[in-house]
This record gives structure tokens, sequence and C-alpha cells, in this order.
């Protein structure tokens, strides 16, 4: 699932815009979820900033997108974006902030569709190893090779990393759908384990590689020694 955020003050263009992109998803069977904002401001204090894209006017009365863009680059290395002008003299300068490409107003769908192209062809060439989390401190990205383990902690979930711990707000079961691609293991309600930094499986615990360790509950048992085995063996 890929969301792409379209920030623009002119409403029946920005509708335009989410319809050809609608349209795209349905013909390359692309999962693509879109959200609209009318300004610079509500983009940069919406709290729905797990954006991958973002199509951003430049010439906006309520902070034009080159503001915006300064904003999110401050908090946000990561994000596409890619400028919305009626006017070419004022795209050059969104480059400062490392921006994919810009389009020049109105964009027909032929032009929408090779841009999404491109940038798509990007996101997948990069392999993805990595998730990004949001939280009040701002959007990390949190490498998949330093994530040792996860646990629930208040309500939200704690992510154990090389570098420290970091906060996701999103809830265990889903993190654990995201990281089953990369092999994690649910060895407890509360715990996702990489398997990567585990060294050794006792009756009812996991020691790490440095030494921590982890529960495993009694239920989960023989699943986590099989997927243990699998990922193990693969390796030999």
């Amino acid at each position: 699932m890929y969301n792409i955020g379209i920030c623009d003050d002119e409403q029946a263009f920005a509708m335009e815009l989410e319809e050809m992109i609608g349209q795209y998803a349905r013909e390359t069977g692309t999962e693509i979820r879109t959200t609209l904002f009318q300004n610079g401001r509500e983009l940069i204090d919406s709290e729905k900033m797990e954006l991958d894209l973002i199509f951003l006017d430049i010439q906006m009365d309520v902070m034009n997108g080159l503001e915006a863009a300064k904003r999110i680059r401050e908090r946000d290395g990561k994000v596409g974006i890619i400028f919305l002008t009626s006017l070419t003299k004022y795209a050059l300068a969104g480059y400062e902030y490392q921006a994919v490409n810009y389009v020049v107003k109105p964009i027909k769908y032929v032009r929408l569709k090779r841009e999404l192209d491109r940038w798509l062809e990007t996101c997948r060439r990069e392999d993805k190893k990595y998730i990004l989390v949001t939280n009040e401190d701002g959007r990390h990205r949190v490498d998949l090779c330093s994530l040792r383990y996860l646990e629930t902690y208040n309500r939200n979930v704690k992510m154990h990393t090389d570098g420290g711990e970091i906060i996701s707000y999103k809830k265990m079961k889903e993190l654990e759908e995201e990281l089953k691609d990369a092999h994690f293991i649910r060895c407890h309600s509360g715990y996702l384990v990489n398997p990567f930094f585990v060294k050794r499986v006792g009756k009812l615990e996991i020691t790490l590689t440095d030494g921590e360790i982890i529960p495993i509950s009694q239920p989960k048992r023989k699943m986590v020694m099989e997927k243990l085995t699998d990922y193990w063996g693969d390796r030999l």
C-alpha cells in the first residue's frame, strides 16, 4: 500500500488529480490511498504524515509549497515530493528540497502515469529493507538490520534497535504483518523478534546476541522453533 498526499488549494484540481491517481491504481493493480490537503499548513499539521509521495502545489495562500517542503524535510528526508505549478520559473527552486520532479498544471493523465511509473520503479528498486515509524518526535526510518525486537508498551509498541528505543503508535498485529517478509517471529503476544539476533532458545525464553532475554509463550514455542529452524537452515 502506497500513501499519496495531494496538497493544493484548488479543490477542483485536487479532486481531478485524485481521480486520475485512482484510475492509475485500477489500471496497474497498485494499492494506493490518497489524502487531500487544502494548504501547506494543513499538510504540516496533519497527523496523517505517513506519506510515501506528496503532490505539492507551490503557489498557495496559506503556507506555500516551498515553505511546506522545507518543514517536511526537517523531519522526513525520504518522502517523495512532486511539485505542482502553473509557472515553470518556480519549479527550479523546489529542487533545493530534493523533489522527485515538478509538473506544470493542468496535468494530463499520460504525464501523471509517467511520473508514477518512474517513482514506483525507484521505490521497488530500493528493495525496501526498512520501515517508517511516525510518532510525536517525527518520522523515523528504522533499518531492519538494526531492529532486534518489538514489545507492547502502554498500548503502543516499543522498538528496540541498535541505536536505541523508538515508540510506534501502530498495533503489534499491524507491525507483524508489515515485517512478515523479513521473517520476524511473534514469540509471545507482546513480543516480535528478529531471528537474526537470536543466539539461543531456552524452554520459555530467547537469548539475544547482546545477552538480553525475551519470553516465549508456551503455545507459541513449537512454531517459534520451526520458524527458527527454517531461518537458520536457509543460511547454513
